[in-house]
């Protein structure tokens, strides 16, 4: 009769197939509608843009492991979602050589030189999104109408309308279907829900954060009567709240946390499109809650795996 040996190894004991890549490869999928739309929205510029962050991402992510003798990461796809995410943020207009500029940014300094994946205390793309805005800020405000291809004409945001500037509100179809200035990634809404529904659905993002960030803002802008859809449907909220805030890295870990964190994004962002000089808020408002998230996790700590409730301890200790 043969004996059974028990195994004696550290945790963890239980292992999930899912993977950092597979997790990564189903947010490049999520963002194939919205680049698909760009295409279609703003000419083939737009996958030539997407394409040139993306593989500049790859490049200096491999560059810095490989001079600092690290482990290769660039197989795991998070950089070129970073890429993706970059790109979706920016003008189509951009010169090329600027957008690399913010992609080594986002690979280098904010997210590798912290450590690399699961290290950065902040969303690597919109820092460089941000770094882009300050140093060249002609190149990354100039926006083109849809259709308009290699002869651009320049357009206004349906925001920057709202805030007062020249130019005729789009539709709220045209809003959702994209047919608006911005940038190449943010003006199809409909192509980002989609890609919403498909993290949703594949358990990779929960549906508490863009919920919560999407109904503070609408909340908020009704009170001020500041055309609570147009907010919703103008620039990069819906692409901020379902792609950007909801980083496994820089977002909290318990469901109360996530609730907080949201509702504090929804309120920077309409604290500065309602009452500060920009249009536009997303980027700073996610950046910044994004150093709240540490606190957050300590204020709404998670529940040890079998632990029981704080209640419960109490009265078992006091028996």
């Amino acid at each position: 009769m043969l004996e059974k040996k028990l195994t004696v190894s550290s945790s963890p004991h239980l292992k999930s197939p899912v993977t950092t890549r597979s997790i990564m490869l189903d947010v490049v999928i999520a963002l194939m509608p919205a680049l698909v739309a760009s295409v279609m929205i703003f000419g083939v510029r737009s996958l030539l843009l997407t394409l040139c962050c993306a593989a500049a991402c790859v490049v200096f992510e491999y560059l810095y492991a490989l001079l600092l003798k690290k482990p290769q990461t660039v197989g795991d796809f998070s950089a070129v979602v970073t890429g993706v995410l970059l790109a979706f943020n920016l003008p189509v207009t951009l010169p090329l050589w600027m957008a690399i500029i913010g992609c080594f940014v986002a690979i280098v300094i904010v997210k590798q030189l912290f450590g690399g994946i699961g290290q950065n205390f902040v969303n690597p793309a919109l820092v460089g999104r941000i770094v882009l805005m300050i140093s060249f800020p002609a190149q990354m405000t100039y926006w083109v109408a849809p259709g308009s291809g290699a002869d651009a004409v320049s357009s206004a945001t349906p925001l920057a309308v709202l805030s007062g500037a020249e130019g005729t509100m789009p539709e709220l179809a045209e809003l959702l279907f994209g047919l608006r200035g911005g940038c190449l990634g943010e003006t199809c809404i409909l192509a980002l829900l989609l890609g919403g529904v498909y993290l949703v659905l594949r358990k990779v993002i929960s549906p508490v954060i863009p919920l919560c960030y999407l109904g503070t803002v609408a909340a908020l802008t009704a009170l001020g009567g500041a055309y609570p859809l147009y907010q919703l449907l103008s620039g990069g909220l819906v692409l901020g709240a379902i792609f950007m805030a909801t980083d496994y890295t820089t977002s909290p870990l318990t469901t109360k946390g996530r609730i907080v964190y949201a509702v504090g994004c929804g309120l920077i962002t309409c604290l500065i499109r309602l009452f500060g000089s920009m249009t536009e808020g997303v980027s700073f408002s996610i950046i910044l809650m994004n150093l709240v998230v540490p606190y957050l996790d300590k204020l709404f700590p998670s529940k040890p795996f079998g632990g029981k409730p704080k209640e419960k301890r109490e009265k078992g200790a006091a028996a």
